[in-house]
C-alpha cells in the first residue's frame, strides 16, 4: 500500500468513527445529560491531556511556556463573548480541530513512519468522542437537530481534509502550537463552563457525574497509550 493510499484510509476510518459516535449522541437524545456528563469530561480531558501538553511540545525550548498558557487563557476568555453562537461556534471549532488532526498525522507521517502511526492511533481512538461532542455542541446551542447533522458530516470529512492538505504545505511548529494553545483554552470554556453545567441541569445525580469522570478517564487512556 502507498503512502497516499494509507492516509486515504486512515482519513476514511477517522471520518467513519466520528459518525459513529455522532450517530449514537443523536439516537440516545433522551439520555442527553448523560451523554453531554461524558463529552465535558472529553472536552475539558482533550484540553488538559492532549492539547495543553501538545502546545508545550511543539514550542520546545523555541518559546516560553508562558507564552503558551497565556493563549489558553485566551482562548478561555474570548469563548466567553460567544454565547448566542456557541452551537455552531463550537461545532465549528471541533470540525477545525479534526482537520488540524488530519493535517498533524499527515505531516507526522513526513518525520517517519513511526510518528504518523502513533498520531493516527490516537486520532481513531478520540474521533469517536470529536462525533459525540460535535452533535451535543450543536443541540445545546440550540441550533437543531439538522444543523447538528450537517457539522457532524462536516467533522467527519475534515480529518481527510486535513490530510490531503499536509502533502502540499508545511506548518511551522510554532505557529501550530499556538494554534492548539487556543483551541486548548476554548475546550476549557466549553467543557467546565456549558457541557458540564448543562449536563448537570437536565439530571443532576451521580450518574452524570461518572459519566463526566469516564470521557476525562477515556482520554487519558487514549493519551497515555498513544505516548502521548
Amino acid at each position: 500500500m502507498t503512502l497516499d493510499a494509507l492516509l486515504a484510509a486512515i482519513g476514511l476510518a477517522a471520518g467513519l468513527a466520528t459518525l459513529l459516535g455522532g450517530w449514537l449522541a443523536l439516537r440516545f437524545a433522551s439520555r442527553i445529560h448523560l451523554v453531554l456528563g461524558f463529552s465535558a469530561g472529553a472536552v475539558i480531558g482533550v484540553a488538559l491531556f492532549d492539547l495543553l501538553p501538545e502546545a508545550l511540545k511543539l514550542a520546545g525550548a523555541d518559546q516560553d511556556p508562558r507564552l503558551v498558557t497565556t493563549v489558553v487563557a485566551l482562548g478561555f476568555f474570548v469563548s466567553t463573548r460567544d454565547l448566542g453562537h456557541r452551537g455552531h461556534l463550537g461545532a465549528g471549532s471541533l470540525t477545525i480541530h479534526s482537520f488540524l488532526d488530519g493535517l498533524a498525522i499527515g505531516l507526522g507521517f513526513q518525520v517517519s513512519t513511526a510518528v504518523g502511526s502513533v498520531l493516527a492511533i490516537a486520532v481513531l481512538a478520540h474521533d469517536f468522542s470529536d462525533g459525540v461532542n460535535t452533535v451535543n455542541l450543536t443541540l445545546v446551542g440550540s441550533a437543531g437537530r439538522p444543523a447538528a447533522r450537517r457539522w457532524l458530516l462536516a467533522d467527519a470529512l475534515a480529518p481527510l481534509g486535513g490530510i490531503l492538505l499536509s502533502r502540499l504545505i508545511v506548518v511551522p511548529r510554532n505557529a501550530l502550537a499556538i494554534v492548539i494553545a487556543a483551541f486548548a483554552g476554548f475546550f476549557l470554556y466549553i467543557g467546565a463552563s456549558e457541557l458540564l453545567p448543562d449536563s448537570h441541569h437536565r439530571h443532576p445525580r451521580a450518574w452524570t457525574t461518572i459519566a463526566t469522570l469516564m470521557g476525562a478517564a477515556l482520554i487519558y487512556a487514549v493519551v497515555t497509550l498513544s505516548g502521548g
